[in-house]
């Protein structure tokens, strides 16, 4: 089990070249870390550990166990709300009746550990895909000038290769801008899809499954149930039939005990605050976008603000001076490389740069 965590540390490491921003990457790394975590420690528990175990005479535990496994348990929902150890045994745990309609079974459990996988494939994908879409060009056009241990002429031949790069693929770059943004917005649909199929997955309870804990102090100790045993009951029931020596049919009602759920019920509070949290930075960062795109005015201060040095009215030039998508590669080479080379070069691209078409018919 260390191992396999071990492994996964390499999701985590720092990047050198930086194409994306921090919530992108708490999305693509951080949220598939925690969830390929949380997968492989549910998965050691249900195949490494006992799961199940079932009380039920007559019959050889180990095959009601795997029975009730396969074919799932119940409770009675409104027995959550009965005083244990006079009404009912266990919460949610009452007399059947024979009532099936009354019954709420619990078929997720088996299941949980592939769901958590597939989301953290999902998670990943995004940023898969800006891999693939951004092919190093940042790297290249960096050429190391990130790290200033070099030589003068070394760097500064450097410079001038960025530079006529800038200056000869000017206008080349909003498709590059616009695959970013959109994998940005993936991420944030990823995430409604997800809450949306964990809802579904858990039958509608996953929504207020937070908000439900929180609120639990405020509710009479007398008139109490725990969200987290609602959802994930550590004790439920199951029915195995079998014949009897005559030919009979025969019918026992067993108690089992669920240890698993003791790890989904923490596994998932935890996911669910993360994931709420992860939507409203993830909104927060489309809405920022949104000001980037759509208020050019807006350009120059975030580029004044990535480097000081570079005085504002070069960053209101450039702004001016290039489209989206050239705007927003400067932008990012403010992140990746040295303040002062960074600096000389966009002094030296303002002033070599052509004004653009809607620029020079002002």
């Amino acid at each position: 089990m260390y191992k396999l965590l071990g492994s996964l540390k390499s999701y985590l490491k720092w990047q050198d070249i930086q194409t994306d921003n921090a919530v992108f990457r708490l999305h693509n790394s951080f949220t598939t870390v925690l969830l390929l975590t949380c997968s492989l420690i549910i998965t050691a528990t249900q195949y490494v550990g006992q799961p199940i175990s079932c009380i039920v005479n007559g019959i050889p535990p180990h095959v009601v166990n795997t029975f009730c496994w396969i074919h799932s348990t119940f409770t009675m929902p409104d027995a959550f709300n009965r005083q244990v150890g006079r009404e009912v045994a266990h919460p949610g745990v009452a007399n059947d009746f024979n009532d099936k309609d009354a019954r709420k079974y619990y078929t997720y459990y088996q299941w949980v550990c592939f769901v958590l996988f597939f989301q953290a494939m999902a998670c990943y994908t995004p940023k898969f895909l800006w891999n693939k879409f951004e092919g190093g060009l940042m790297r290249m056009i960096v050429m190391g000038l990130n790290i200033t241990i070099c030589t003068r002429e070394e760097k500064e031949a450097k410079r001038d290769a960025l530079l006529d790069y800038l200056i000869k693929h000017v206008k080349r770059h909003k498709l590059y801008a616009i695959r970013y943004w959109a994998c940005e917005l993936l991420c944030c649909v990823n995430i409604i899809v997800q809450m949306y199929l964990m809802n579904r997955f858990f039958d509608g309870e996953f929504i207020s499954y937070g908000t439900n804990i929180m609120g639990l102090s405020d509710v009479p100790q007398e008139q109490r149930v725990d969200p987290m045993v609602y959802v994930f009951p550590r004790v439920t029931k199951c029915i195995f039939h079998k014949y009897g020596a005559g030919g009979s049919l025969q019918t026992h009602d067993s108690l089992c005990i669920l240890p698993l759920n003791i790890v989904n019920e923490k596994t998932y509070v935890f996911i669910w605050f993360w994931y709420w949290i992860l939507l409203i930075l993830l909104i927060g960062l489309i809405i920022f976008r949104a000001c980037i795109i759509f208020m050019p005015k807006f350009r120059p201060r975030l580029l004044n603000a990535r480097n000081r040095m570079i005085p504002m009215e070069i960053c209101r030039s450039l702004s001016r001076k290039l489209d989206i998508g050239d705007w927003w590669l400067i932008y990012m080479l403010g992140r990746n490389l040295d303040p002062v080379i960074y600096k000389d070069v966009m002094g030296e691209f303002a002033k070599q740069v052509e004004p653009s078409k809607h620029d020079r018919t002002k």
